[in-house]
């Protein structure tokens, strides 16, 4: 007989409140009061093109600000996840 295994991760544990940011890169562009103008326009694009720009931008600085704030820090370590 061996050691016991380690317990195996719980898969509800990934629970973080951080986690509800990730709503602000899916809900912001589906509100068309954001874009339904052609004003004001950046470097001659139409409030509309350059705003889906923003919104990409929008969903990689959320996500990464969650993956910082959610990552386990024994993964940095060498340790399991």
């Amino acid at each position: 007989m061996g050691e016991p295994a380690p317990p195996a991760p719980d898969p509800a544990g990934d629970r973080s409140p951080w986690n509800w940011l990730l709503i602000i890169p899916i809900v912001v562009p589906l509100i068309p009061a954001l874009f339904n103008a052609i004003e004001p326009k950046l470097f001659g694009f139409p409030l509309f093109y350059w705003l889906q720009l923003a919104f990409i931008v929008l969903g990689v600085t959320t996500t990464t600000v969650v993956y910082q704030m959610t990552k386990r820090r024994g993964a940095a370590s060498g340790g399991d996840r």
